[in-house]
């Protein structure tokens, strides 16, 4: 009954929960009273994700529902926030817990790069939870065929504070194109406006396939945008965390041709003082149930790729003790 009582919680209730914390700014990192001290372990935790339109926001409830079914003493709720680097500042602030972000914003982060130039960033890794692809899909009718014709074009780039943005102007900027207006939503919103014809075009790191463009191509005759070899050379030269890839035809509906893109990791991060243990629990629990995670993209969360694309994070403590346990490191 209370394992029940808990996964009720976490499903309806901790969104709201947790956006209450950061409202009333108490914080949930390094005070209070279950186990808020640095390196102590917690009864609650709070998840950012992302968008509700995206994948992080149910992927991260799931997550977050089977961790507090199936570990004893701990309840961890979610966040729906602007996703990567939204989520590594508020971790850094002590707002969250745990956080997802691109694995190639998160290297930014540490690096001092990009949206955190001259910040000095804690992050651990604790491991990958499935293949982030950029997918850029435009309306059929806009004449929109390859990245050089979205030139002049009215595109959504992503949320701001999110990796879908950092990426997309990375995109734009070697291929050394200037949309006409750009809209900051998240893919959700760029879907239905899309739809609409309220723009031509718009970006999304998304999970492959996605409900979200699934549902989009349903209901509008769209088309994905390929990124041509060069400015994907020049993408994958540049961000170690990238690797290219084919989207195949027929992967959404009324979408025959293949397009080519590129793709990282959503990846799972802590502060380096998070309990060891606690740590070491969450991401065995993770990558041995992630067959019980009530969301499709839950198949992607696999041991054999939990390292992959791993650049300049540190592992957690007790993320890397799990890992050398199961023989990866």
């Amino acid at each position: 009954m209370e394992k029940e009582m808990l996964r009720r919680i976490a499903r309806f209730v901790a969104p709201i929960a947790a956006t209450a914390l950061l409202a009333t700014a108490c914080g949930v990192g390094t005070d209070g009273d279950d186990g808020g001290d640095a390196g102590e372990p917690r009864s609650d935790m709070v998840l950012g994700t992302g968008s509700v339109g995206g994948t992080y926001y149910p992927l991260g409830g799931a997550i977050a529902q089977m961790w507090s079914s199936e570990i004893d003493d701990l309840r961890v709720s979610t966040i729906s926030t602007g996703a990567s680097v939204e989520n590594i500042r508020l971790l850094q602030a002590g707002d969250i817990n745990l956080a997802m972000s691109v694995n190639g914003t998160a290297t930014q982060a540490v690096n001092g790069e990009g949206e955190f130039a001259d910040s000095d960033v804690e992050l651990a890794m604790l491991g990958n939870i499935y293949p982030e692809v950029m997918q850029i899909v435009a309306s059929a009718d806009s004449g929109i065929e390859t990245i050089a014709d979205l030139d002049g074009m009215r595109v959504a780039i992503g949320p701001d504070g999110s990796g879908t943005q950092i990426l997309t102007q990375q995109i734009l900027d070697a291929a050394g194109v200037t949309p006409g207006e750009t809209f900051a939503d998240g893919f959700g919103d760029a879907a239905a406006k899309l739809r609409d014809g309220q723009v031509d075009a718009a970006f999304g790191i998304l999970a492959l396939p996605a409900a979200s463009l699934e549902e989009a191509a349903q209901n509008a005759d769209l088309s994905l945008v390929s990124i041509p070899d060069d400015v994907s050379a020049t993408l994958t030269e540049t961000d170690a965390t990238l690797s290219t890839m084919e989207i195949p035809g027929g992967t959404y509906p009324g979408i025959d041709d293949p397009a080519t893109t590129v793709t990282g990791w959503a990846t799972l991060y802590a502060l380096p003082s998070l309990n060891e243990d606690q740590v070491y629990e969450l991401v065995s629990t993770m990558y041995g149930n992630a067959g019980t995670i009530d969301h499709s993209v839950a198949a992607s969360i696999q041991l054999e790729t939990a390292l992959e694309g791993r650049v300049d994070v540190e592992l957690h403590p007790g993320a890397e003790r799990y890992f050398e346990e199961q023989g990866l490191l």
